[in-house]
């Protein structure tokens, strides 16, 4: 199988976007790996891996974080495509703040506990007000809000320990990328549950950022909207990365042999 689309040992089918593996599934692959995963109290991690992400991955030891995960999936619209044209055809977009809220619908069926890490206390406040009100059965166990600092041993030691003992099936981890992506790999094998990292999604749902029209979602364009909404903080993020993906996307294309994966194998299940 070429090198740009492959299929793991460990039965995922993996598409090399940049050097990035990212698989590829559907909704109901990625809802039900959670679940599963969840039930069992696995200590795994997920990232939700955008424009920025493969491009960040490319330059710097953020790569290593991607690779190490137990499931890489393709959020930015241009990150499906690739996908699309690796040959996984109909890939959808799965996106952090979707994933999030479709998890939590069956959460509240199965009874899993789902937890939450990172955000304002504020933030966090009217978020735990509308998932309770659009799931009113469902079981949450902390929302925890970190400072904005390096926290010292006992402080991360007691998080993990209020993640872990109120049972916690999912935790959702927005602390932007990527240092969520970061410490969710440094937390498995401590925290007893999948992390998800989901980077604006608190906000989002909370109402305290405006999400992109749907249209704008659909045709690759919600990086347009954050950009405008934040021209200062992410002028960088959407103009260079966008810019350096685009250029590598198509070089990837056009030489498929010369863009082999940067890491040939993420290894067996864990």
């Amino acid at each position: 199988m070429s090198e740009v689309m492959k299929q793991n040992n460990d039965g995922r089918r993996i598409g090399w976007v940049l050097g990035a593996p990212i698989d590829a599934l559907t909704w109901t692959d990625a809802l039900a790996r959670l679940t599963t995963w969840g039930a069992a109290r696995e200590s795994r991690y997920v990232c939700i891996c955008n424009v920025h992400s493969v491009v960040t991955a490319r330059e710097s030891a953020f790569g290593r974080v991607l690779n190490e995960a137990d499931l890489c999936t393709p959020d930015g619209a241009p990150v499906a495509w690739m996908l699309r044209r690796l040959g996984f055809v109909g890939q959808d977009r799965i996106n952090g703040p979707d994933l999030m809220w479709k998890y939590l619908a069956v959460a509240e069926a199965r009874g899993q506990v789902v937890s939450f890490y990172g955000g304002s206390d504020a933030t966090l406040g009217i978020l735990l007000e509308r998932i309770r009100a659009a799931f009113p059965r469902i079981h949450i166990g902390v929302a925890i809000s970190p400072p904005f600092r390096a926290l010292t041993v006992e402080e991360d030691a007691v998080d993990v320990k209020r993640i872990n003992d109120c049972g916690t099936a999912v935790l959702f981890v927005g602390l932007g990328c990527p240092k969520q992506e970061t410490w969710m790999m440094n937390h498995r094998g401590q925290v007893f549950s999948v992390m998800v990292g989901v980077g604006a999604a608190f906000d989002y749902h909370a109402g305290t950022i405006q999400r992109a029209p749907l249209w704008m979602q659909r045709s690759g364009l919600e990086w347009l909207h954050r950009l405008a909404s934040e021209p200062r903080r992410l002028w960088r993020r959407y103009l260079v990365t966008n810019s350096i993906f685009m250029m590598q996307a198509a070089r990837q294309l056009l030489w498929p042999a010369r863009q082999g994966p940067a890491v040939k194998d993420r290894g067996a299940e864990r």
